[in-house]
């Protein structure tokens, strides 16, 4: 068991596993409702419903992923020359992925055909699948160990990424993340909509559990050792299975909602203690593990990020704080039905909506 050292290094290297839960955390319910929008929508209206429940906060939590790479390439330079060499396609699979989305959030209601939006809400999915998937993956490959060589190069190639060890870890936070995202869901709406959110969030619940149970037992028999880290998987483990009760007693979605991100928080808090204080394990031999202290910046560097982030980190949690308890209020069907009507007559006076097979140019489908 490794002793923690107060210094520089290992305060930036906890800063950035805040950063991270706080990133995994908040876009956790972000992609998990943009994954669910296709299965839980039964028209346009739902679908306008459910992206409306994450429409002020998506690009706001991105902060986070920004904050989290920005302290890394300042505080650690070594490990995100060596990271980003590592899981390039990856890390582009999931920037692409994240501006595809963006694009998509923005274009769906450019038009108003069935088949416009049809396609960017395939978009939406899509992108919100693959980086709740593949961070779990590269998160839990730094502690699974990728090959290093003594000069910090990664030295292998992409199959060296797609270990079962990392994959599982992916779908933890994949099924963590739809949890997440069902969850939120049956907080924030009403009426169907949030009985269809809670019905999928009670069948979601067990088998992200038995996931991370199995993920959680890996760990300690397969991976590391360690008491403290492997105790906070385990704590998360059992928010998993606190999840799947309150999820089946359809208690409030609030203490849901808490409980689920904990478990989010625990389970990725624990990869990050279980590192330290490594920051890459290297599987082809132990001395060429990236640690906290041989990737470093100069203390300088360091001290001035400290400063910096104690006077401006206050600062941006009040404000996102402020912008959820602004935006409290569940959505309901009634915002969007009638601005629906409306924006469809006049689509339809100006030729925007597809034309009925009656009224095409065409010869209607044999019934």
């Amino acid at each position: 068991m490794v002793d923690f050292q107060l210094d520089l290094q290992t305060f930036w290297f906890l800063a950035l596993a805040f950063f991270w839960v706080g990133y995994l955390v908040l876009e956790g319910f972000d992609f998990g409702v943009g994954m669910l929008m296709p299965f839980l929508s039964k028209d346009e209206t739902d679908r306008r419903v459910v992206i409306n429940t994450i429409g002020p906060h998506w690009d706001g939590n991105e902060v986070w992923l920004i904050t989290a790479g920005a302290g890394t390439f300042a505080a650690f330079p070594d490990w995100y020359a060596t990271l980003f060499s590592a899981y390039f396609l990856p890390l582009l699979l999931i920037v692409g992925a994240l501006v595809a989305r963006a694009v998509a959030f923005e274009y769906r209601g450019k038009h108003h055909t069935a088949r416009w939006r049809g396609n960017w809400d395939k978009v939406i999915f899509t992108t919100s699948l693959l980086p709740a998937l593949l961070w779990g993956v590269a998160l839990s490959g730094l502690l699974y160990g990728v090959p290093i060589g003594g000069d910090k190069q990664f030295t292998g190639d992409f199959f060296d990424l797609v270990q079962p060890y990392p994959l599982v870890g992916g779908l933890v936070t994949l099924s963590l993340s739809l949890l997440c995202g069902a969850v939120f869901l049956g907080m924030k709406t009403e009426d169907d909509l949030r009985e269809r959110a809670r019905t999928i969030s009670a069948r979601i619940a067990p088998v992200a559990a038995g996931i991370l149970v199995v993920f959680a037992l890996w760990t300690a028999w397969g991976v590391m050792d360690d008491v403290i880290p492997n105790l906070l998987l385990l704590i998360a483990a059992s928010g998993a299975g606190g999840a799947v009760v309150l999820t089946t007693g359809r208690q409030n979605e609030g203490w849901t909602f808490l409980v689920v991100s904990l478990t989010i928080a625990f389970a990725i808090g624990g990869l990050f203690v279980q590192l330290y204080p490594n920051v890459m394990v290297s599987s082809t031999a132990e001395a060429n593990n990236l640690t906290i202290y041989n990737t470093s910046s100069g203390d300088y560097t360091l001290t001035v990020m400290t400063i910096v982030a104690l006077l401006m980190l206050p600062i941006v949690l009040f404000y996102q704080a402020v912008s959820y308890y602004v935006f409290r209020a569940r959505v309901s069907r009634g915002e969007f039905e009638g601005l629906g009507q409306a924006v469809g007559e006049v689509a339809d006076k100006l030729h925007l909506t597809e034309p009925h097979p009656s009224q095409a140019n065409v010869d209607p489908p044999n019934q």
